[in-house]
């Protein structure tokens, strides 16, 4: 491994010389130790490594970038010069900065060094037990891996951040096969720091399996109809990125195209929804330590109580917008149970749907989206009917927000998120 300190330093020396005003740059190298699974068989393991140096310069209100991965002197010269020249050529905008100078800090998170014969056991007993537990599962593809990576972040004005961390990773692709019935691909996966418990036991892994394999028989769903949507917190993850995508993030401000532009500070969703993003909560597996602008993480409310707290803005667009940047630039979202277990949550459900995954495109400035619900069971009179196919639903992203039934006591955390089941009501369910 690098001396990635005197890389930094070397880095820093180099664009003062060069002409930046003002600059950022994070020095990394990462080890990978990867298995991968096809067939139900050991195809590959491997060992990567890799390396790089991203640089952002200011020079005149001009920013320039550059991205190599050869730390040698010729190759780091050249790539200052290349931002430098990026900058002299870019557009000026007073809103480009870098953070203010912070306490130096170095942070150690996770597993930084593996234990390759327990990990590679673990990898063996999940083959078993999916084999065991669920023989209608083809794996399609397992990728586990340990990453070890160590960065330092350092800025002009006198800022450096050194990190070491390290975790193991687990990522499935697969689908249920019985006879000449196969159903639609599923992903699902973990991020941990222990081999503590065996991998099928972490996250959604074993009711995603399960679920899956319920999809292989499905009652027909006729008609439309509107009612109440559980969705999983896989599927709620994916509708809560859309949501801020559309309501809070850099592009939505700056362009003042946000229907919540106005609305900090006020209620945007029922008041029983808290919505954190928390890289530092001890759930959270190597969650970010220092932001892309070189500020130190710190957890906040995005939505508390069901008022906007914050929108999620880079240091460029809060300045341009006057709106406080994020806290932290993470998406390491944390919402906490509720008061209603999952058992009765659907026992308290007319007619509805569990949503385990959407399809659709992006949904509309407005939040409107449309989509077809996949892994999905119907619910009638409290009761979980069957698996459904080729069913749509739509309803608008800000509207949901404040039609919430319940959320469920249990949640699931997989090392990037926490995340419970919620249901909501007033979406549009459609069969054939």
């Amino acid at each position: 491994m690098e001396d990635i300190k005197r890389i930094a330093e070397k880095t820093k020396k180099t664009l003062q010389g060069a002409g930046a005003q003002k600059a950022q740059f994070t020095v990394t190298e990462k080890e990978k130790h990867e298995f991968n699974v096809d067939g139900g068989e050991f195809s590959l393991f491997r060992t990567l490594f890799d390396r790089s140096l991203s640089i952002t310069a200011y020079k005149d209100n001009k920013k320039g970038s550059a991205f190599i991965n050869q730390f040698d002197d010729s190759s780091i010269n050249s790539a200052v010069m290349d931002c430098i020249k990026s900058a002299e050529s870019g557009i000026p905008d007073e809103a480009y900065d870098i953070a203010p100078r912070q306490e130096a800090e170095t942070f150690r998170d996770g597993a930084y060094e593996p234990d390759m014969d327990l990990f590679f056991q673990r990898t063996r007993e999940l083959m078993k037990d999916i084999t065991e537990r669920h023989p209608k599962i083809i794996m399609e593809q397992m990728i586990v891996s340990h990453d070890k990576v160590h960065s330092v972040y350092q800025n002009t004005n006198g800022t450096e951040f050194e990190s070491f961390t390290g975790a193991y990773s687990v990522s499935l692709m697969f689908s249920a096969h019985e006879g000449e019935t196969t159903t639609s691909f599923f992903g699902s996966g973990v991020y941990t720091d222990s081999l503590d418990r065996p991998f099928i036991e972490l996250g959604s892994l074993e009711k995603d399996l399960s679920d899956t394999e319920a999809q292989l028989t499905t009652i027909p769903m006729e008609g439309k109809f509107e009612g109440v949507i559980v969705l999983t917190p896989g599927s709620l993850g994916g509708f809560l990125g859309s949501a801020v995508s559309n309501f809070v993030s850099d592009g939505v401000i700056l362009e003042k195209t946000s229907i919540w532009l106005d609305k900090l500070e006020k209620q945007v969703a029922d008041s029983r929804i808290t919505i954190s993003l928390c890289p530092g909560d001890s759930r959270i597996v190597c969650g970010e330590k220092y932001t892309y602008d070189g500020f130190r993480s710190q957890d906040y409310d995005l939505i508390k109580d069901g008022v906007l707290k914050s929108f999620m803005l880079s240091l460029y667009v809060s300045n341009k917008s006057g709106f406080a940047p994020a806290k932290n630039s993470s998406f390491s979202v944390i919402i906490e149970g509720g008061d209603t277990s999952y058992e009765d949550m659907i026992k308290n459900i007319k007619k509805g749907l569990i949503v385990g995954r959407f399809s659709g495109g992006q949904p509309g400035v407005n939040g409107d989206f449309s989509g077809v619900a996949k892994n999905s069971f119907l619910i009638e009179d409290g009761k979980v009917k069957g698996a459904v196919s080729e069913t749509m639903i739509n309803g608008n992203l800000a509207e949901l927000l404040n039609n919430l039934v319940a959320i469920s006591r249990e949640t699931t955390a997989d090392g990037t998120t926490v995340l419970p089941y919620m249901a909501f009501d007033k979406v549009v369910i459609s069969g054939k």
